[in-house]
């Protein structure tokens, strides 16, 4: 199953992932200063992820495809890999409008 992964990066700032079925990073947000607002950021990717134009279809300066998740108001909550063509960036959004809805989320910030 898909799963959401909250986490700390070096900065103290944390952040999600969604990571599809085989483990694949397929989003990633931006950091965030508490984890309350990373959880709303996973809600808002649960709500626009099934809203197709709210991807972002863009091109790196290796020419690279990858795409933004935007929020309505139009902030980016979530940025794909580096994608090899365009037909794999489209399956990367398939994947992201398919999984997040339902994903489980899993805050590995807890010491256990």
């Amino acid at each position: 199953m898909a799963k959401f992964e909250i986490y700390t990066d070096k900065k103290e700032a944390f952040r999600f992932r969604l990571k599809a079925n085989n483990g694949q990073v397929i989003l990633a947000s931006e950091g965030y200063s508490s984890k309350a607002s990373c959880k709303k950021g996973i809600e808002s990717v649960r709500l626009n992820a099934a809203i197709d134009g709210r991807f972002e279809r863009l091109t790196s300066k290796g020419r690279n495809p990858y795409f933004n998740l935007k929020a309505y108001n139009g902030q980016v909550i979530g940025t794909s890999e580096l994608y090899n063509s365009v037909s794999a960036m489209e399956n990367g959004i398939a994947s992201v409008a398919k999984n997040a809805p339902e994903a489980t989320i899993i805050d590995i910030t807890i010491k256990k």
